[in-house]
């Protein structure tokens, strides 16, 4: 009877989990979009903390064990995520989360994250107020872009690159556009820069040509744009509609699913940012992670990576994990969190860390370490 029963539970965890999974595995879970039309993203994730894991695995683990990837798919939408996120902590104890590219859905995870002592790292969303949540202890973490720092980036090229002297804000309506309409006005208010206006479009938005001709009439001339892969091509097809060459400059949420392929020709008229350009001088680090690329999925060239920013992100913040669970010694929530703030020095792929996480903004990355990238070919490449 007892042997029924063991076996009884076995099947029952096998089923009930997405790995094959031992008792002595740590496993590791992934809240992201991994259908829909931020699909890709999901899958550059999933990509880099795959080859993140195998490696750190092939090297004998983390305290002796197999690291385990747990994914649950959030489809974009807050109560999925937070469902999601929920079930792994609970059901499939996981030692730490990783979000995606959803500020909204990483937002409403943050308090979860925070009142079970999980720690949650961002390697895509970039609100922030993800990390700047008000909680202590917080058990955020973030190997991102951050808002604050990127709008002053998109302010500072479009009036730099492009001679902008009255930018025009669209903005998806939702707390990540709310996170962005707060940093671009800031960011315009301390370089003297004069805003056209602030327009908002909806995910569902098919036709964003009244709120391009407000901006035109406004006088804008260089729009910043705000929003993901299928909202951001409403905004470019609307732009082709009018006739209206004006530069555009986004943030990086069109690169996270088939924006060029939406978009059609003028996909390239638009740069974007990024945290990580595989086009980057080559090291050590990133000949081995475009290595596996290519032989897991058929990468020849650094254009042939889809969002280069998901995986890159994502390898460099498992590696800084898995070094944080090592020196903790267990995989306790708050000893994880304690040893993540006392990582030190870390060559990574997008670049040597140095204590990342040793303030109090858990912030892996900053200003420095953005490169301006565009379309080409159904490619992203840097701007030249």
């Amino acid at each position: 009877m007892l042997k029924r029963h063991v076996v009884g539970i076995c099947l029952s965890a096998l089923v009930f989990s997405a790995a094959n999974c031992h008792a002595e595995d740590i496993k590791i879970g992934l809240v992201a979009a991994l259908t829909g039309q931020s699909a890709q993203s999901g899958e550059s994730i999933t990509r880099g903390l795959t080859i993140a894991m195998d490696e750190i695995n092939a090297k004998g683990g983390v305290l002796g064990k197999k690291l385990v990837l747990i994914k649950r798919d959030d489809e974009s939408s807050p109560p999925k995520g937070v469902t999601a996120a929920r079930e792994l902590i609970s059901n499939e104890k996981v030692a730490a989360l990783f979000g995606g590219i959803d500020t909204p859905v990483s937002l409403a995870i943050v308090p979860i994250a925070n009142q079970n002592k999980k720690p949650f790292i961002g390697v895509w969303a970039a609100g922030t107020g993800i990390t700047k949540n008000g909680a202590n202890p917080n058990y955020v973490f973030r190997v991102s872009a951050q808002d604050d720092l990127v709008d002053v980036a998109l302010i500072k090229y479009a009036t730099t690159k492009f001679g902008g002297k009255k930018p025009g804000l669209i903005l998806v309506n939702n707390p990540w556009g709310e996170s962005n309409e707060k940093g671009l006005k800031a960011a315009a208010a301390a370089a003297g820069v004069t805003l056209a206006g602030v327009e908002k479009l909806e995910q569902s938005d098919v036709d964003v040509t009244p709120q391009l001709g407000r901006l035109k009439a406004a006088g804008a001339d260089v729009i910043i744009l705000v929003a993901n892969a299928a909202p951001g091509a409403q905004v470019m097809k609307s732009r082709e509609r009018m006739g209206w060459k004006v530069p555009v400059v986004s943030h990086w949420g069109i690169s996270g699913g088939r924006f060029d392929e939406l978009v059609g020709p003028t996909a390239g008229d638009v740069h974007f940012i990024q945290t990580y350009s595989f086009f980057s001088k080559p090291t050590a680090v990133s000949e081995k992670v475009l290595a596996e690329l290519g032989k897991r999925y058929g990468v020849k060239t650094p254009a042939d990576v889809i969002a280069p920013v998901g995986t890159a992100n994502a390898y460099d913040a498992m590696m800084l994990l898995a070094m944080a669970i090592q020196k903790a010694g267990n995989t306790d929530g708050d000893s994880i969190r304690k040893a993540l703030e006392q990582v030190g020095e870390y060559s990574g792929l997008i670049k040597t860390y140095k204590a990342p996480f040793a303030d109090a903004s858990h912030e892996a990355l900053g200003a420095e370490d953005y490169v301006m990238v565009r379309y080409e070919g159904g490619r992203i490449v840097p701007v030249q």
